[in-house]
């Protein structure tokens, strides 16, 4: 999936998604495109690279997801615990489609 298929699927899972760029003050996060539910963010990527997608996911399940599949990393910038990495160039269209919305509706239940 590329970089405008990814950003098309993020903005169609709801009329409540906004997008943004919120970190543009800082040199070396100001092309960093970030989706938000409730005010809250699902999902972010360095638009200049395009390489790692940050998605919220469940902890309990964190570990075997990474077990199971390569393209699962670790988080640009945020916990672990609550976080994963997903590796654009390795993952399944269908996988970044699943944790994508996935992460969209942990947080939108969380802040509904």
């Amino acid at each position: 999936m590329n970089i405008e298929e990814y950003r098309e699927f993020c903005l169609s899972l709801g009329d409540d998604v906004e997008e943004k760029m919120p970190f543009t003050a800082f040199p070396r996060a100001g092309s960093v495109l970030v989706f938000y539910v409730h005010g809250h963010m699902f999902s972010f990527f360095d638009c200049d690279k395009f390489e790692v997608i940050t998605l919220k996911h469940q902890p309990e399940n964190i570990d075997e997801l990474r077990a199971e599949h390569d393209c699962v990393v670790k988080p640009f910038n945020m916990s672990p615990k609550y976080w994963i990495g997903v590796a654009t160039a390795d993952a399944p269209d269908e996988l970044l489609r699943s944790l994508t919305r996935n992460s969209y509706e942990i947080v939108k239940a969380k802040y509904s």
